[in-house]
């Protein structure tokens, strides 16, 4: 069976260009970064250059950019680096795990978090973040650092938030902003000076990176407390010796994401979901895509990705029954794979609990084909029906069209 893989904001493909510029660093050129011998010159050469490949893409200075493992510890250093006792978090109730957790944390520790919501959109409002910086602090807490922590692109439903106003707004009340920008990495354009962000997160296997790989952009002149203490690895700001595979890895990736984004690549991958979205609608009734406004229009999204609603039903059920038809998709975030509760993102977007549960992700590699997307057009309505038919719900609102 071939299957059809749309399930790329959980983890994508290592390419080829990429694990054959990796091979060299796990077999001939083993040595320490840290060393000053020719071996570990020569990994640390190979460091540096991928620390410029990731700048690139991101517009900024390689000396700006922190190596970690992944995504979530990115997330954790730029929140934790930044707060202490006293401080003051602003983040929103749609953000990754990384960021809601670690927000959480912070409350136990003494830092006052806000949360801000979400219109039905899944976009948060600049005013909304005008009006919780300028917010009274709690009667007795010193006025110190606040920082913000608003996603760039939603995980679940891809939709892309407002970060240079926001940001913007942020840096008038004299607060620093990041951002997770985990699944906008590789997908949209990003300038780190036109975002106006102060730390950025990317995780490397959103990206057809290896896994365990990620960066934090942090801007010059932002003091973090490190999370990790022993050498003096990255500046000081990351000990621990470099995965210079996966360093290397990473920065690969980020080249061939930067020659992606100059072609008409997005706008092919744009077209293909939407042909997805629309097709599988024009077959399948009670359904609809979840980041929609009353009116019908659509929030800006990255081009990968539709999450779609299918009434009368349980999306896992869905995602079981394509999984046998030989198609991968995701009931939401694989960071919340088997938990009992509906998402937290749809339901900040004003999704009953039945309806968040009825949400299917589709989330689409750069190597998707159109027989591919024509393949699921196929399978998809067939299955919806079957499952329909086994739910009481269904049958009882049949029943009463008919009467």
């Amino acid at each position: 069976m071939h299957r059809i893989y749309m399930d790329a904001n959980a983890t994508t493909p290592l390419l080829p260009e990429v694990m054959e510029a990796m091979r060299p660093y796990f077999l001939e050129h083993f040595g320490n970064a840290s060393s000053i011998h020719q071996q570990g010159q020569r990994a640390r050469a190979a460091v540096e250059h991928a620390r410029g490949q990731v700048a690139t893409l991101l517009h900024c200075r390689e000396s700006e950019i922190v190596f970690t493992s992944g995504g979530t510890e990115s997330d954790n250093m730029a929140i934790f680096g930044l707060l202490q006792p006293g401080d003051r978090l602003i983040t929103t109730t749609i953000e990754h795990p990384a960021v809601l957790h670690a927000a959480g944390q912070l409350t136990s520790r003494g830092v006052e978090v806000l949360w801000l919501g979400c219109d039905s959109r899944g976009v948060v409002s600049v005013d909304a973040l005008r009006e919780a910086l300028h917010e009274e602090r709690t009667p007795g807490a010193s006025p110190r650092t606040t920082a913000v922590s608003i996603m760039l692109a939603n995980n679940e439903t891809g939709v892309l938030q407002p970060i240079s106003a926001l940001s913007a707004v942020a840096h008038q009340a004299g607060a620093i902003f990041h951002t997770d920008a985990v699944q906008a990495a590789g997908k949209v354009l990003m300038d780190v000076r036109e975002l106006g962000c102060d730390l950025l997160s990317i995780s490397g296997h959103k990206m057809h990176a290896p896994q365990g790989t990620g960066i934090l952009y942090v801007r010059r002149g932002i003091k973090l407390q490190p999370l990790f203490y022993g050498g003096s690895h990255e500046r000081q700001r990351r000990a621990g010796t470099e995965n210079v595979a996966g360093i290397v890895g990473l920065g690969k990736a980020a080249e061939i994401a930067q020659a992606w984004l100059a072609t008409d690549g997005p706008q092919r991958l744009t077209a293909l979901r939407d042909k997805l979205e629309q097709g599988i609608l024009a077959h399948v009734d009670e359904a609809g895509v979840n980041g929609a406004a009353p009116d019908g229009t659509l929030a800006p999204r990255v081009p990968n990705t539709t999450n779609l609603w299918f009434d009368h039903m349980e999306g896992e059920a869905l995602v079981i029954a394509l999984d046998l038809k030989g198609i991968s998709v995701s009931g939401g975030s694989a960071c919340a794979s088997g938990a009992t509760e509906p998402s937290h993102v749809l339901t900040a977007m004003g999704l009953n609990a039945h309806r968040a549960r009825a949400s299917v992700r589709f989330s689409m590699t750069k190597q998707i084909t159109e027989e591919e997307i024509d393949a699921a057009q196929a399978i998809l309505p067939a299955a919806v029906a079957h499952l329909r038919e086994l739910s009481p719900t269904y049958k009882a609102s049949a029943a009463a069209i008919t009467e």
